[in-house]
């Protein structure tokens, strides 16, 4: 006896099936028969050197922690063995047991770098046709969600107490005026300083190359005092013979994050206000930010930055409105009080900061 219709499917059924099996994450090749079983999947002990040699240094230095937290964890486990309830209770564990800096916010960032460290992980394992977008647990567990910053810029006798501090105290006085006043007239972040090379100077138009995170690379102008202080320190410190890091100790060894961390704690010592907020060289940045957009508006105060995101109406919008490298080249003319030799003119600064 016949159990259904002999008639062939038409094009909506063969359709219908087809978003079936992708929701599904099956692909008609897995319905052939019972011998197309899929090879053992790969642990994570096997499986992140992998991802961790296949990604930017940038990426890896913020994932490799957490992916280190979860070799440890999990190492000897295949990737698709983890359920999303695993993974937040991991986030929880590192959350819980994150090491106390002056800047922690209750773990809130370490559990958010532990899942986007596992979402990378993932879309690679997708990309390689490992796992289906549907099988990824780490896509189902949301990230904390992100507290509002309590960082903002500094006023200019703050600015002028920092400066005076680390001018007056430490033991490479030009060392660290020097990182302030890079990241005063850039707005750049760490790594952008710390990746500076000597061919990374233009000392003719003033500008410097700044490789930030996202792969990012982008011309921003200096001031012509900066710029000397730049190719002097080149000069003295060796980076300009053998080409490597450009800011250095007096011995000549790169220097890393952690003149930044022992430059704030010094100056947090003498000014209480420092410690107390978790000053840091990211305020130095907001407080040039905000002084650009005070005085040269938003678009200008967005090229200042960096940022090339265009997402959101916003970003929309600054397709048709996007700030040149001459705009941003007048608003720092008129921040440092110099002429520089893409400005067209030069404003008169009103104020400093604030």
């Amino acid at each position: 006896m016949s159990t259904g219709s002999d008639k062939p499917a038409g094009a909506a059924e063969l359709q219908a099936a087809r978003v079936v099996l992708e929701r599904m994450g099956v692909s008609p090749q897995d319905l052939l028969g019972p011998s197309a079983q899929r090879a053992p999947l790969p642990t994570f002990a096997d499986y992140i050197p992998k991802v961790s040699a296949a990604v930017s240094q940038g990426t890896r230095r913020v994932y490799d922690s957490y992916w280190k937290r979860i070799e440890q964890q999990w190492g000897d486990r295949r990737l698709d063995e983890p359920t999303p309830l695993e993974i937040k209770q991991l986030a929880e564990h590192v959350r819980e047991h994150v090491v106390s800096r002056r800047n922690a916010r209750g773990g809130r960032s370490a559990a958010e770098h532990l899942i986007a460290a596992l979402r990378c992980l993932y879309r690679h394992a997708v990309a390689d046709e490992l796992i289906s977008e549907a099988e990824n647990p780490a896509k189902r567990v949301p990230k904390p969600r992100r507290l509002p910053s309590t960082r903002r810029g500094l006023p200019a006798t703050g600015l002028e107490e920092v400066q005076r501090i680390a001018a007056t105290t430490g033991n490479d006085p030009a060392l660290d005026t020097l990182l302030l006043r890079l990241h005063t007239e850039t707005a750049c972040r760490r790594g952008g300083a710390l990746t500076l090379r000597p061919h990374d100077l233009d000392a003719d138009q003033c500008l410097v190359l700044l490789h930030e995170k996202g792969d990012t690379v982008r011309w921003q102008p200096v001031s012509p005092t900066l710029m000397w202080h730049l190719l002097a320190h080149a000069e003295e410190r060796g980076a300009s013979v053998d080409g490597g890091q450009l800011l250095r100790y007096r011995s000549r060894a790169p220097i890393t994050s952690r003149r930044y961390d022992h430059l704030w704690k010094r100056i947090g010592s003498h000014l209480p206000w420092v410690a107390t907020q978790q000053i840091s060289t990211h305020w130095l940045r907001h407080t040039t930010l905000t002084w650009v957009e005070r005085h040269f508006g938003y678009a200008v105060a967005r090229a200042f930055a960096g940022h090339t995101s265009t997402s959101g109406d916003t970003g929309t919008t600054t397709t048709y409105v996007r700030a040149n490298l001459d705009e941003i080249a007048t608003a720092l003319a008129a921040l440092t009080n110099e002429p520089h030799p893409l400005a067209p003119s030069t404003p008169r600064r009103e104020q400093q900061h604030g």
